[in-house]
């Protein structure tokens, strides 16, 4: 889930940028430092968006630089527990595929791509379902919902999302679909 909210720091300016604007600047370079760093309360910090208050910049004897008090507001991205997420699938491995849903990737692994048994096709990068013979390659879209997380370090590399497409209502769209169609028939031939 995405959410917005307000920071206060300390960003400095250097002096080969006090000719542009202020602000600008202090965008910028907080989004240089802040961008991608992942906070374990707030999430991970996709952009600093707004500067809402900037002071009067104070020098540092021997530093030529400014430094400003600012308040800003940035988005955050927090996965959280049985939240439901669509993303890419951008690789596929023997053991699962890892979709990317947002900022984050997160992996579906294979016991929780179906209820049927999952064979991992190697020349064509794909995992296929013995029974219904559904397939999922990368690029596929997919709906899936978040079943463990495991947001321990600040890097996006070292943090584990994973997901299932096994529920209702989740996998590809055709996938989803299907399952639809074959309710109302069902619901057709009960009449």
């Amino acid at each position: 889930m995405y959410y917005e909210t307000k920071i206060e720091d300390t960003v400095r300016i250097s002096p080969y940028r006090f000719k542009d604007p202020l602000e600008k600047v202090a965008m910028d370079t907080l989004n240089e430092s802040y961008v991608g760093k992942l906070d374990k309360t707030l999430g991970l910090l996709v952009c600093v968006f707004k500067i809402d208050d900037i002071s009067e910049g104070k020098l540092v004897i021997g530093d030529g630089a400014t430094y400003h008090h600012v308040t800003f507001s940035a988005i955050f991205y927090r996965p959280e527990q049985q939240e439901v997420v669509e993303g890419h699938v951008n690789e596929i491995a023997e053991f699962g595929a890892f979709v990317n849903i947002g900022p984050m990737d997160g992996l579906v692994h294979v016991s929780q791509v179906t209820d049927d048994f999952i064979n991992y096709d190697s020349k064509g990068r794909t995992l296929v379902a013995s029974e219904s013979n559904k397939i999922l390659s990368e690029g596929d879209t997919v709906r899936a919902r978040i079943v463990t997380l495991s947001l321990k370090s600040k890097t996006i590399k070292d943090n584990r999302i994973g997901l299932t497409m096994r529920q209702h209502s989740l996998g590809k769209p055709e996938w989803i679909q299907a399952s639809k169609n074959k309710k109302k028939d069902k619901s057709k031939t009960k009449e």
